[in-house]
């Protein structure tokens, strides 16, 4: 797969997805990035820690948040593009269910769209992204928990939306997926997804596996947001062990350091 100038080949090892909150009011690190410089800064540690790619989000996605328009949206993530052209050599996400975000990202520098909401959200942003070619990354979520058969219900919802993408013109080489844990799934949901990732993994897309710090695992363990790096890091040596080809992270050189001593056990290279 390539994502922007640069190859990714995903059956060789997990890539590493550092998350760039440039809000106030995300549930790990929002308000840590909010000035142009403290999110440069940031997303050049995480490339020295080891990130492959660099995710910025300009809208809480955390349970109960307050949604915000695109412009205000755009005002927090065009600036930090803009400024990160030339300062890192890594693609750049944006995280995203706007076209209009999505849009002006792509002419500016991002590369990859991941749209939380798995593409259903906005009926123009399968467009933007084929026009522009970009990467997208299906994320699984739903407007309810109303399953009739769980796992089968969910890989049927990312098949919807992989087939939307499909017929706007994005080509299969451009499409990620993601199970979505943390959205519109109880915790045992959660884990179960977690328990059946070769599920999703055994479709002809490459899976991106989003845990970092979430809420299941503060439930499942008694565990504040402060004290879920090891959580975290247990699920990516998962995803590894399962052939996920990028996991999504805050904590970048921890996680990395997992995923390559993982990778060198399973598939003898990192």
């Amino acid at each position: 797969m390539q994502i922007g100038t640069t190859q990714f080949p995903i059956h060789t090892r997990t890539f590493i997805v550092g998350i760039l909150n440039v809000t106030p009011d995300s549930f790990f690190d929002g308000g840590s990035y909010t000035t142009v410089a403290q999110a440069v800064q940031r997303a050049k540690q995480m490339v020295a820690d080891g990130a492959d790619v660099i995710e910025i989000g300009g809208e809480s996605s955390r349970p109960g948040f307050t949604p915000v328009a695109a412009e205000v949206e755009l005002d927090r993530v065009l600036p930090v593009l803009q400024a990160l052209q030339g300062e890192i050599d890594v693609p750049i996400a944006v995280d995203t269910y706007k076209a209009a975000v999505a849009e002006a990202a792509l002419q500016n520098g991002a590369t990859m769209i991941n749209d939380v909401y798995r593409f259903q959200k906005d009926p123009e942003l399968a467009h933007v992204c084929a026009r522009y070619n970009a990467v997208c990354c299906v994320m699984h979520n739903r407007d309810n928990q109303d399953y009739t058969d769980f796992l089968p219900d969910v890989l049927a919802d990312l098949q919807e939306s992989i087939d939307l993408l499909l017929a706007a013109g994005v080509s299969p080489e451009r499409i990620i997926t993601d199970p979505g844990v943390g959205f519109a799934k109880s915790v045992e949901q959660n884990l179960e997804v977690l328990r059946n990732l070769s599920q999703f993994t055994a479709l002809p897309y490459p899976v991106m596996l989003g845990t970092s710090r979430k809420s299941f695992m503060g439930r499942t363990l008694g565990l504040e947001t402060d004290e879920r790096l090891e959580a975290t890091i247990a699920t990516t040596v998962l995803a590894v062990t399962h052939g996920c080809a990028f996991v999504r992270v805050h904590d970048v050189l921890e996680n990395k350091r997992a995923a390559m001593m993982a990778d060198e056990i399973i598939r003898g290279r990192h």
